[in-house]
């Protein structure tokens, strides 16, 4: 959501911000210009109406008291008639209202200044590298072919069960699977500093609107069918949690952390990355949230992707940070940091985490604000989100980057104690 305010005072920097993503925002601060100047000429004139209305109320009386029968039917008449036109006029404010909101909440967040210019992923910016990718003296294998991984990988069942994009996950790569998500957690509560949440995975519209997934996206989520939706991912819970809200100062920073399902249609994605399990309908991810003061959303945007390069370290997979150019950039995001391991079996870097900084985008959307120390009207937060990470993603990793020629996977030293001291999975699916 945008600053109605802030348009006004500067319609051609907002709308050069937004150029910057797109051509197809040319003259909408023109649009947007129009439909304030309607709906406030509207309020006007029900403001003077209603004034009208009043003064008339009190002159009906003074006609009635004074036996001035003429002027008070005509001064009833009067106050009757306004009280129709005052109604009218309310209800083609509230639509002119309802025009603006909808044109806004519509309209993407304006882009950070030393984010690059772009049209798609491949004019992205490497900004940081860790990590090499490992010789093979085999070719490697994509994940559902290495033989450790084949017999806790059931797509057929899942398909089944639920058709495709679905995975049942069996034996010791289920408890690998389990294993990622517990450390993750352990690391981001205990290294990290950020506080556990367990929320639900079904949400009231009004939180979808207030992140950012409605009204323009509501095809790539599910609803049921008593108006609930299932979360995309714990970024619309845990942001929430501070929805309406007026924050002390001092409560700032807030950074939660969830291991929670994510459900996606992945509407308009078909044909892409269709084998093995590496786009879902049904997902496990560790999410980061942080609530920050608008002064530190930038030094939080890093502090955040440090958290998720962390992980990844950890875990011992290569990886690279990117800088999302302008024309990869999600809906409501200023700046983005995408996380892309090594997948051998692909001889490709794929993204599995991105760590993005939203503003006050999702904080106006909200209504989630801040009283601050030196006094004055409450202001918006700044929200971030950043997956921590994808959990299914990082079992790809760790299987492709850790398989043997044998078979075998070799597992990361970290995931030892949370899988009875065991380091590998041999050919035959056992944990050894």
């Amino acid at each position: 959501m945008h600053d109605i305010r802030a348009i006004r005072d500067n319609p051609d920097a907002f709308e050069a911000a937004l150029l910057r993503r797109s051509s197809e925002f040319a003259g909408i601060s023109s649009r947007i210009l129009e439909l304030d100047a309607a709906r406030r000429a509207k309020i006007l004139e029900a403001e003077n109406a209603q004034a009208a209305a009043n003064k008339a109320a009190k002159e009906v009386g003074a006609a009635k008291a004074r036996g001035d029968e003429a002027e008070f039917q005509r001064l009833r008449a009067l106050v009757s008639e306004n009280k129709a036109k005052i109604a009218t006029l309310n209800e083609q404010a509230k639509a002119e209202d309802a025009a603006l909101t909808d044109l806004l909440m519509g309209l993407p967040n304006v882009v950070h200044d030393d984010v690059p210019d772009g049209t798609d992923d491949t004019e992205n910016v490497e900004v940081h590298r860790w990590g090499s990718p490992r010789n093979f003296a085999f070719t490697p294998l994509e994940h559902y072919d290495i033989p450790a991984a084949k017999a806790g990988l059931d797509f057929e069942t899942a398909a089944k069960l639920s058709g495709s994009r679905f995975v049942v996950l069996k034996g010791e790569i289920a408890r690998l699977h389990r294993a990622l998500a517990q450390f993750m957690l352990d690391t981001h509560i205990t290294d990290h500093s950020l506080l556990e949440v367990n929320a639900p995975v079904l949400v009231r519209e009004e939180m979808m609107y207030g992140t950012g997934q409605l009204p323009k996206f509501g095809e790539d989520s599910y609803q049921t069918t008593n108006g609930w939706w299932l979360i995309p991912t714990s970024e619309v819970t845990l942001t929430n949690i501070v929805n309406g809200d007026i924050l002390e100062e001092s409560q700032l920073p807030q950074r939660f952390t969830a291991h929670s399902l994510c459900f996606r249609s992945e509407a308009g994605s078909a044909g892409r990355d269709t084998a093995g399990m590496l786009r879902q309908h049904q997902f496990e991810k560790v999410e980061m949230v942080s609530i920050t003061h608008p002064d530190q959303s930038m030094a939080e945007h890093q502090r955040m992707t440090d958290c998720a390069q962390n992980i990844l370290q950890t875990l011992e997979l290569p990886y690279r940070t990117v800088v999302l150019c302008t024309g990869d950039l999600g809906f409501g995001m200023v700046k983005t940091h995408d996380l892309e391991v090594w997948l051998p079996g692909q001889n490709t870097y794929r993204e599995i985490s991105s760590c993005s900084v939203a503003g006050d985008f999702q904080a106006r959307r909200m209504n989630a604000r801040f009283k601050p120390k030196s006094g004055g009207k409450p202001e918006f937060v700044h929200t971030l989100n950043g997956s921590g990470l994808a959990i299914g993603r990082t079992l790809i990793a760790v299987l492709e980057n850790g398989q043997q020629e044998d078979g075998s996977v070799t597992l990361p030293a970290v995931l030892h104690p949370y899988l009875g001291g065991k380091g590998q999975i041999t050919a035959q699916g056992q944990l050894a």
